[in-house]
């Protein structure tokens, strides 16, 4: 007997849409495709497709999470959020289209740092030119801590596994700067998360069109 599936919920998601939103509306305004890679519940995804109704979004996940965030795109019945596709950043095979916004949020910190490395080092495939990646969560600055609460929070990351914990920016920053994206934005947002927002320039080209 198959069990019923139960909409997930975070409350995280709740408390920071709202100014995710606030920065995508200003990074994404010109955007049509956008990818989310780990889309959790789905509760971004629901959201942020409602108040962006010019892009299309689609979300991604683990194939065991797919159902849940299903429902959650289910009840928003919105015209621009295509079904969820199965997605892990290891396998071998990545999506074959191109996008001009990628978002990924409080993913970094739950890979392990082979994963991020190959994360980046594969986006260029998936990139368009002049494409925007957006990256949401938490971030050690220098090798330091920002706040008492992330160093707690990194704390119990690795106390759930040890390859787990946050990111030093720069160390990100190289990545990208690897695979062709340039940091051209900086966000701080609540509770001591950032979104950051690299570009994949125009080959020839300082400044890209939209």
């Amino acid at each position: 007997m198959n069990r019923a599936v139960e909409k997930p919920y975070s409350a995280a998601c709740e408390r920071n849409r709202a100014p995710i939103l606030e920065v995508l509306r200003v990074e994404f305004a010109s955007c049509k495709r956008v990818l989310e890679i780990g889309s959790g519940t789905g509760q971004h995804a629901a959201y942020l497709a409602r108040a962006l109704p010019h892009l299309t979004w689609q979300t991604s996940e683990r194939p065991e999470h797919l159902p849940g965030i299903q429902l959650w795109l289910d009840e928003a019945a919105l015209p621009n959020t295509p079904a969820p596709i199965a997605f892990d950043v290891a396998q071998a095979e990545w999506p074959q289209s191109r996008y001009d916004r990628v978002f990924t949020a409080n993913t970094l910190h739950i890979m392990a740092w082979p994963e991020v490395q190959t994360l980046f080092d594969r986006l260029p495939g998936i990139l368009a030119e002049g494409a925007r990646l957006a990256v949401y969560g938490p971030f050690n600055i220098n090798g330091r801590y920002t706040s008492e609460s992330n160093a707690a929070f990194d704390a119990s990351l690795r106390e759930r596994a040890p390859h787990m914990g946050l990111r030093d920016l720069a160390d990100v920053d190289a990545l990208a700067a690897k695979a062709g994206l340039r940091q051209i934005a900086d966000y701080a947002l609540p509770a001591n998360n950032r979104c950051v927002i690299w570009r994949r320039d125009v080959a020839q080209s300082a400044d890209p069109p939209e």
